[in-house]
């Protein structure tokens, strides 16, 4: 049965619409950019929405507006895990996306979350340059996706009833993980894990279907978990929890466009990683304040304590993801390579 949601979604989900120009050398493009959180403007609100926005603004200068792009936030346009296979499909042109949300269709994607690899974004951004960077954007490539801007989120936890810092800390919480093999880490330490995009963590904490939820410090503040959490634990010095959070484009839309136009989608995703670092770890230190403002209990979390869930990490996630098949096996191997 198609809803009210489902017709406006395919109308605005057709593929980039191609226009001429005259004058021009190239057809002119309209783009079309999804992300799942809150929207804003260029210059005010979540560093992601702003990103795309920035992206949308630049390529059309470069372009002499011959490409240009709209933003459609808060899951406007497609649901919070629907976005890749839209732009594996070509129905979805580009999306800043979680890339483990990924991994229910291709589990090796889950190497953008995995616990205790990544421990500083100096070494997430290392990925870009390294052998792991170039294996990962070539599986992407080849499973219909183009990689544009890396980025990369350091996380912390929300939660409603206790402080969840370190790995005892977790028995007998409902907790929502962010990738299965975070939940796999929670599960030994002895949580119950949810799955559910961070979109939807406030209102399963809201009502008490869980207990605590592990996300980005971006999304702990923007989707207002300060208002029903009562202790915060902090990933800004530290922290075990490291998503890359892409911003990605359909390889069937990519491939139809000329090569100047790609070269603009390129470097213009190149150019904004450094925004994208210093909007993430400027969140990292801001969550704190907002959570402390709202009256939560606030703790940071050390080097110690994240050498304690990277053990667990390494006794379950890692060896669970490294026997799922030889291109895990290789991209684990890859990552570690990467010093921090």
């Amino acid at each position: 049965m198609f809803t009210r949601r489902h017709i406006l979604a395919s109308a605005l989900a057709a593929p980039a619409v191609l226009t001429f120009q005259p004058g021009s050398a190239h057809a002119a493009t309209r783009l079309k950019i999804s992300h799942q959180f809150p929207g804003g403007t260029v210059d005010q609100g979540d560093f992601r929405d702003r990103l795309v926005r920035k992206f949308a603004v630049e390529i059309a200068a470069r372009s002499h507006g011959e490409l240009t792009a709209d933003v459609y936030p808060n899951a406007s346009l497609f649901d919070a895990t629907a976005q890749f296979a839209a732009m594996r499909r070509g129905a979805l042109d580009l999306s800043l996306y979680p890339l483990p949300y990924a991994g229910t269709i291709l589990p090796e994607l889950n190497i953008g979350m995995m616990p205790g690899l990544v421990s500083t974004y100096d070494q997430g951004l290392r990925w870009r340059t390294s052998p792991i960077g170039k294996a990962l954007a070539d599986f992407l490539a080849d499973k219909g996706v183009v990689l544009l801007s890396w980025v990369w989120q350091a996380g912390g936890v929300a939660s409603r009833a206790r402080p969840l810092v370190a790995p005892e800390d977790a028995k007998g919480l409902k907790v929502r993980g962010g990738s299965r093999e975070m939940n796999m880490v929670l599960q030994m330490a002895g949580a119950t894990v949810l799955s559910m995009p961070s979109n939807e963590i406030y209102s399963a904490m809201e009502s008490g279907a869980c207990d605590a939820g592990i996300t980005s410090s971006t999304s702990l503040i923007s989707f207002g978990l300060a208002r029903v959490a009562k202790h915060l634990t902090s990933g800004a010095g530290a922290s075990y929890w490291f998503m890359l959070e892409p911003l990605m484009m359909s390889r069937t839309v990519f491939d139809k466009l000329p090569r100047a136009h790609q070269d603009i989608l390129m470097s213009v995703g190149h150019d904004l990683e450094a925004f994208g670092r210093k909007g993430a770890q400027d969140d990292d230190i801001e969550v704190a304040k907002i959570y402390e403002t709202a009256g939560a209990q606030t703790t940071r979390l050390d080097v110690a304590t994240v050498g304690k869930w990277r053990d667990i990490a390494r006794d379950t996630a890692w060896k669970d993801y490294s026997a799922r098949s030889a291109l895990s096996a290789n991209l684990l191997k890859l990552a570690n390579e990467v010093p921090s």
